[in-house]
């Protein structure tokens, strides 16, 4: 009677063991995943600024010499806000199709990895 007592405990302590190493094998997965979307999220928002204060400086350089062409400085930056208009009215007919669903999609299978 006692080795079975001494059999069952041992299982018992056994199962303990399986189940605090499964809830620290999760914690550890969940940090790998968290530290890995979140590496991902900050390298994207520094290359986000990085191309962002490019673009700028692009776009007023060429509203520049759009002006320079026409004759009157603001002209290019009316051309150019124009042109802007033009793809951001684009970009909200399309948004769901273009950015909402992809970003997503996205998103999901980076947690998923």
């Amino acid at each position: 009677m006692e080795n079975q007592s001494s059999s069952i405990e041992s299982l018992v302590d056994r199962v303990k063991n399986y189940v605090e190493t499964r809830i620290d094998l999760l914690k550890l997965k969940a940090i790998d995943k968290t530290s890995s979307f979140l590496s991902l999220l900050i390298t994207m928002i520094v290359m986000i600024m990085v191309g962002f204060v490019f673009f700028l400086f692009l776009n007023i350089g060429l509203a520049l010499l759009i002006g320079q062409l026409l004759g009157k400085a603001y002209y290019g930056f009316f051309i150019i806000a124009g042109f802007y208009i033009i793809i951001g009215i684009i970009l909200i007919v399309f948004r769901n199709k273009w950015l909402k669903t992809p970003i997503a999609n996205a998103m999901i299978k980076k947690m998923m990895e």
